[in-house]
């Protein structure tokens, strides 16, 4: 310090801006107000994410329900609706299991990937999701506020295990059916 020029003493070091590191989180909510507005999959959708149903077979980052309208001549049970959203490439094999498992609880299961992925394995997932019944849906990872999401393959509707759909919506009944 006793050796350094006057000149540099006022220097001070330039702090870079850091890029703010997108979280897979931030797109749960676009996606559940996506399922209900856009899609019109559910009457109700909510973020979920995490181990809320503590469970070796995970927990959807998503879940939604459709139910029937009072205005509905014709009323409809009510439907299961989940979805695993990733972020990043590397998890798409996970996310296509994980939304196999979802129809366990759920009459229709999605998995929401970047439109960026490549297309070999969009291809592929897009195969794979018809086979299977799993609805397929591309977004850009790279704008939270505006994804853009994009349906690929709409899920089929299927008949899930009432144990576990019990099971599973009694841990979110507050949360999800008012």
């Amino acid at each position: 310090m006793k050796f350094r020029d006057s000149s540099t003493a006022a220097i001070t070091p330039t702090k870079q801006p850091t890029k703010e590191k997108i979280r897979e989180e931030e797109f749960y909510e676009p996606f559940a107000d996506w399922l209900v507005n856009e899609l019109e999959e559910c009457t109700k959708a909510i973020p979920v994410g995490g181990a809320v149903f503590k469970d070796k077979w995970g927990t959807p980052d998503v879940i939604g329900i459709r139910e029937p309208r009072k205005s509905d001549i014709i009323k409809f049970p009510t439907e299961i609706v989940t979805a695993e959203v990733k972020i990043d490439a590397a998890g798409l094999i996970t996310a296509f299991g994980q939304a196999c498992a979802y129809r366990l609880f759920s009459h229709k299961s999605y998995i929401v990937i970047p439109s960026a992925s490549a297309e070999d394995d969009v291809t592929r997932l897009d195969t794979l999701a018809r086979i299977f019944g799993i609805g397929l849906i591309l977004f850009d990872a790279a704008h939270p506020k505006e994804p853009s999401f994009e349906i690929r393959v709409r899920a089929a509707k299927q008949e899930p295990d009432m144990f576990y759909v019990n099971r599973s919506m009694k841990l979110i009944e507050d949360q999800l059916f008012d």
